[in-house]
Order: structure tokens, then C-alpha cells, then sequence
């Protein structure tokens, strides 16, 4: 089945310690059902200093279930669904709630 959430998508979140707040999709893991949201769903990682990188206390965003998250409707700027239609020969992820096209 086509993923209905993608990289770069800008989603809320439904539920959790982090409902109502907004990111961007940095990264999409389809096999185990989540998503890394930028700014949401941080943890804090305590890192051993390296050669390359500095040690300390590094906030870190971890994944949070794809089911928690809704898209922003490009128009309206609330919570969507997302849809498929055909467009000509082409299949678009289109927003449910005011049918704004997604994938240009």
C-alpha cells in the first residue's frame, strides 16, 4: 500500500505528550509503523565525548506511531486525512477536508 505520510510532510500530533504541536517528517520507517517528527517526541540521549563528536546531554527526536499523527491541510492549516485519486495517469495523495492536490 502507498504511504499516506512522507519525508517532508507537515503533520500535528493527535495524541500523546506532545498533542497539538507541528513538525516536519524527517524520516519515514513504513516496516515498523512510525516517524520522526522534528521537535517532537524528543528524548534526552547522554553521549560519551569522541574524536569526532562532543559528549554530553544531546536531545534526541525519537519516533512516534504514524497513527498519532495527521497531516496540516495546506489550505485550511488544520488536522486532514489523506486520500488517493487519479489525476489523468498519475496517482496523487490529495487532502481530504478541502481536496487540495499534495503531490505537485
Amino acid at each position: 500500500m502507498a504511504a499516506k505520510l512522507r519525508k517532508g510532510d507537515k503533520v500535528v500530533v493527535l495524541a500523546g505528550k506532545d498533542k497539538g504541536r507541528e513538525g516536519e517528517i524527517a524520516a519515514v520507517m513504513p516496516k515498523a509503523g512510525k516517524a520522526v517528527v522534528t521537535g517532537v517526541n524528543s528524548a534526552v540521549r547522554h553521549t560519551k565525548q569522541s574524536q569526532n563528536a562532543q559528549g554530553g546531554r544531546i536531545p534526541q527526536d525519537m519516533p512516534i506511531q504514524l497513527s498519532n499523527l495527521a497531516l496540516v491541510d495546506p489550505k485550511e492549516g488544520g488536522p486532514t486525512r489523506v486520500g488517493f485519486k487519479m489525476d489523468g495517469d498519475k496517482k496523487v495523495r490529495y487532502a481530504k477536508k478541502s481536496g487540495e492536490v499534495l503531490d505537485a
